[in-house]
């Protein structure tokens, strides 16, 4: 049990087999160690055993929040969940916005965790502390839209203010490795499948029912100096601020532009690093401005929600109209992000923006990862065109927009031999056609839209982050792009170990508070120890809070030693280091690979582990301790199992 401020002390255990909840306490000790939301999700996990199959009943899917989540805090609306990834084989975590997370917290719960699988489909209800579970049959086979909308119905509340809905489609019912969850809002649990492990229990739906237990401050004169501090350095923050360039007005894919001039946009499966790189070698008719934030905004742009205590509004609704097999779509859909235009336009060989809003909106109904889905098409034309994929029904063409749209549902449903192939994502694709070299992924997770030849920071960051490719556990483009806290060359790589360590551990923090990762562009320690102590009640220091950063990030390299993963995997595509397979930038990154060797031995010397694992003497130093459930000691974390 724990008495600090910002929890509700309740979790729910849902045994999905059983259809039994239980509710108990948090750890106190484990709530000052790992904070809550990521850090506490990955405790839970870990305690639950490395070994477990991603998609088997034993292994636990938590929904979890933080102490700073649903609070007044900046940013604060988000909601993790952590389980063992079907994509990678790694411990992940996949956080949404809008206002899952928030409700959560209000409904008087901290956190569930669901195990077991139900003999026939559920949905969970959240009310007042206490969970119940439903039959779900009747929505076996919809898509998340329709999901939701027949539960605004059956559920009594509503969408808007009372009620947020957290489901899967097709995707998560059919075991695609990159299914995701996505709440009303269209947030999605984008990455590492999480959706995927939801559909393998049976479970298609978590409605949350507001309440209105909103934390209040342990300390409320330090929270409160804590917020002002941090709410002044968001609204005079050249990114986060109400300005002319920045997220508010552009959303994320204000980057498109700034990405395409520094020659760090991946473009056709990563051979090119920019749009008019690709145009100039090929003289394909593309260019990356066509799906900027400045397009989006003058053309397409209807609407800009935002999420709970959120003054940055980054969320940039859409409206297209699309002439398909001759037939007119119209489609309305959030967000037209960078990572998702990047992924199903030039990473695709196209830059047809409207055609992009329509396979979002295909991806979040069906319940799939917008830059697995792209990255995962983009490596299947590539084999193509290669010949990697005779052997199948079809084939796919670079830039493809009609197929591409239709082979999102397929893919869901793993509707023919292609579709299939591709839900198995990069990892089962590369083994089945031996079409490794063709792979844009680390553990199996594909890279999203930063170049590691351009940046990198991100080269290491993608190489050593614990669930796979990813920008969001240590985002060195603030640095390399945006001056934040302050900037550095992106070619040159001494110091990027060092650098992408402080920010993975600066955002585990974040990520279990559990707060959005856009405040980074303007807070910094200061204000994250102010507003944590004023919330719980506690006195830790700015070293004491980096700590605990460090600890969480410790303990999953830890789970995913135990499950098998060394050095050897914190590896990157051939194509962008040094060797056989090398294709060097072009234009303004010409010439450049990522020297990944040299940024990992700086960056094991900085986490204190060796060749990627976690030896003891680390653990006993920041106080890891095991958890009941994985039959393992201490030793074996030197000599993990082959991968």
């Amino acid at each position: 049990m724990t008495e600090l401020g910002g929890y509700n002390d309740r979790i729910a255990r849902v045994d999905l087999s059983s259809g039994d909840v239980n509710y108990e306490g948090i750890n106190d000790e484990d709530a000052k160690k790992y904070i809550g939301a990521r850090g506490l999700g990955v405790k839970y996990v870990f305690d639950q055993g490395p070994e477990v199959d991603p998609m088997g009943p034993d292994n636990l899917l938590a929904m979890m929040t933080g102490p700073l989540t649903g609070t007044q805090t900046v940013m604060s609306g988000r909601i993790a969940v952590v389980t063992k990834s079907p994509l990678t084989g790694t411990v992940t975590d996949s956080h949404h916005g809008g206002w899952s997370g928030a409700r959560l917290k209000w409904s008087g719960v901290d956190g569930l965790l669901f195990k077991g699988k139900a003999e026939n489909p559920v949905y969970a209800v959240v009310e007042d502390g206490d969970v119940t579970l439903h039959d779900a049959s009747h929505l076996w086979g919809k898509g998340v839209h329709d999901t939701i909308d027949e539960l605004e119905g059956e559920v009594d509340g509503s969408l808007g203010k009372n009620l947020s809905v957290m489901a899967i489609g097709p995707g998560g019912e059919n075991g695609v490795k990159y299914a995701c969850i996505v709440n009303e809002d269209d947030r999605a649990s984008g990455r590492g499948g999480t959706g995927a492990v939801m559909g393998s229990k049976n479970l298609k739906a978590v409605v949350v029912k507001s309440g209105t237990r909103m934390p209040k401050p342990a300390d409320p004169e330090t929270f409160k100096k804590g917020y002002q501090q941090a709410m002044q350095l968001i609204r005079e923050s050249e990114v986060t601020g109400p300005n002319e360039g920045g997220l508010s007005v552009y959303g994320t894919n204000v980057l498109m532009n700034v990405g395409e001039e520094l020659d760090g946009l991946p473009t056709k499966n990563g051979k090119y690093t920019s749009t008019s790189s690709m145009h100039d070698a090929e003289g394909v008719d593309i260019d990356a401005e066509r799906i900027s934030g400045e397009n989006v905004r003058e053309n397409i742009l209807v609407d800009e929600p935002t999420c709970h205590s959120c003054p940055v509004a980054c969320k940039k609704e859409v409206e297209v109209s699309v002439m398909h097999k001759g037939e007119e779509m119209n489609v309305r859909t959030e967000s037209y992000e960078y990572e998702t235009a990047y992924a199903l336009g030039p990473n695709a060989g196209h830059t047809e923006r409207d055609e992009i809003a329509v396979m979002l909106d295909r991806c979040n109904d069906m319940g799939v990862d917008t830059i697995e889905m792209g990255n995962m098409m983009a490596m299947a034309m590539e084999m193509s065109e290669q010949g990697k994929l005779d052997s199948l029904s079809e084939q796919l063409d670079w830039g493809d927009t009609e197929r591409m749209i239709d082979l999102i549902t397929e893919v869901a449903n793993r509707d023919g031999d292609l579709a299939d192939a591709l839900a198995e994502g990069a990892n089962g694709l590369s083994e089945r056609f031996d079409a490794y070299d063709n792979s844009l992924a680390v553990k199996g997770q594909t890279i999203p839209a930063y170049d590691p030849r351009c940046m990198k920071g991100m080269g290491i960051g993608y190489a050593t982050s614990n669930r796979g490719a990813c920008h969001l556990r240590g985002y060195t483009p603030s640095a390399e792009l945006l001056g934040i806290p302050e900037k550095v060359d992106p070619h040159e790589w001494r110091g990027k170990g060092e650098l992408v360590a402080l920010f993975q551990d600066m955002h585990a923090i974040s990520d279990s508070f559990d707060i959005c990762k856009f405040n980074a562009f303007a807070e910094g320690i200061e204000e994250y120890v102010l507003q944590y102590n004023g919330m719980t009640g506690l006195d830790v220091t700015e070293d004491e809070l980096l700590e605990t950063g460090d600890r969480i990030y410790t303990l999953e390299r830890y789970y995913n030693n135990l499950a098998g993963f060394d050095g050897a995997d914190d590896s990157l595509p051939g194509r962008f280091i040094p060797g056989d397979e090398a294709i060097p930038g072009q234009g303004a990154s010409e010439g450049q690979l990522c020297e990944l060797d040299e940024m990992k031995e700086e960056y094991y010397a900085r986490r204190q582990w060796v060749d990627g694992v976690v030896p003891d003497e680390r653990l006993e130093e920041l106080g890891i301790d095991i958890g009941p459930g994985t039959g393992v000691s201490r030793g074996d974390s030197s000599a993990p199992a082959d991968d």
